[in-house]
């Protein structure tokens, strides 16, 4: 039985896209087939409402995440897969660490930061547009990460911060109270930038997004619109400066990427290209999509399982909580 935790958070923000399957579904995937730890999962909803405040669309992104998740094979009996507001314990955590963070930690934080430097920038008052929640989310996500006693939280280098934020937080609880809060570390993770259509970083923020799951039709033409060259078919051309090639190498296998090198050498028309690029997309969506749809079309399911996960991480936190209130004084006797 697995005696470590690992923990991973999934912001619902709208529709996933393949820059999120191969940088973030992908190798948390991976980590689930580690023996070494038990995989707890959850959906950070509360998160969102820092900036998203049209509840239907955050309810059917709470199960667009979800069902993507599922759908990709993330398995519930192997997992614990749950909603963040299920779990009304966290908020109470919440409070408690608040009173032991430090401001100052708030202010370097890096989301807070940006945001008003380019307020500055802009001419504009430098609090213009943030609230309370984008100031002190990272004592949320500290919340998030120490209630359930993580050994390991999968990060990439730009949310390094806040591991080492919920690690002075529990420090400094502990400096008070004796060991409480185990200190979590970060399992650090390569980042992989996925090119968009465009060549930029793929982001929804850009517009040149390809959907995780869309019909094939639909894939087939967004994957048309990616930029090329005037290079005619016959003309030799450089598979290490080709947006299309970049995105096949995530897909296909060693032998197929030779294969298309060789024909990217000899001349390739960019039809045929594009054409190359579907086929090994969809080979590995295609059964995945199935299983979004199906999910989607009976949401139930997806509540089920989140109404597992949560029972299962409610037994914990109520009883870890309630051992807390009792260290700082505001537990029964």
């Amino acid at each position: 039985m697995s005696s470590k935790v690992s923990l991973t958070g999934i912001k619902p923000t709208g529709t996933i896209h393949l820059g999120n399957y191969l940088g973030a579904i992908r190798p948390a995937l991976q980590l689930m087939q580690n023996d070494e730890y038990k995989g707890y999962y959850f959906i950070a909803d509360y998160h969102s409402l820092t900036t998203m405040h049209d509840p239907k669309l955050l309810k059917n992104s709470v199960y667009e995440v979800a069902a993507s998740w599922l759908a990709c094979g993330l398995d519930p009996n192997k997992v614990v897969l749950y909603q963040q507001s299920h779990i009304p314990e966290i908020l109470e955590f919440y409070w408690i660490i608040s009173c032991f963070t430090a401001k100052g930690h708030m202010n370097r934080a890096h989301a807070y930061k940006a945001m008003m430097a380019e307020n500055s920038e802009h001419g504009r008052d430098p609090d213009q547009g943030i609230n309370m929640g984008i100031y002190s989310y990272p004592v949320l996500m500290a919340a998030d990460i120490l209630f359930l006693k993580s050994d390991v939280v999968p990060v990439g280098p730009d949310q390094l911060q806040h591991i080492e934020i919920s690690r002075e937080i529990a420090q400094a609880f502990n400096y008070v109270y004796g060991d409480v809060f185990k200190l979590p570390k970060a399992l650090e993770q390569d980042v992989i930038l996925i090119p968009g259509l465009d060549g930029r970083k793929m982001s929804k923020s850009y517009g040149n997004v390809l959907p995780l799951f869309c019909e094939e039709k639909k894939m087939q033409k967004i994957i048309n619109k990616i930029k090329t060259d005037s290079l005619p078919p016959e003309a030799a051309k450089d598979p290490d400066d080709s947006l299309i090639f970049d995105l096949y190498k995530y897909f296909a296998t060693e032998s197929e990427v030779n294969s298309l090198k060789q024909w990217y050498l000899k001349g390739i028309g960019w039809g045929e290209a594009k054409a190359e690029l579907f086929k090994v997309i969809n080979r590995e969506l295609a059964q995945p999509r199935a299983r979004y749809f199906e999910l989607m079309a009976n949401t139930q399911k997806i509540d089920d399982v989140l109404e597992d996960g949560a029972n299962q991480v409610r037994q914990k936190a109520q009883i870890f909580l309630k051992e807390v209130k009792k260290i700082i004084g505001l537990g029964r006797n």
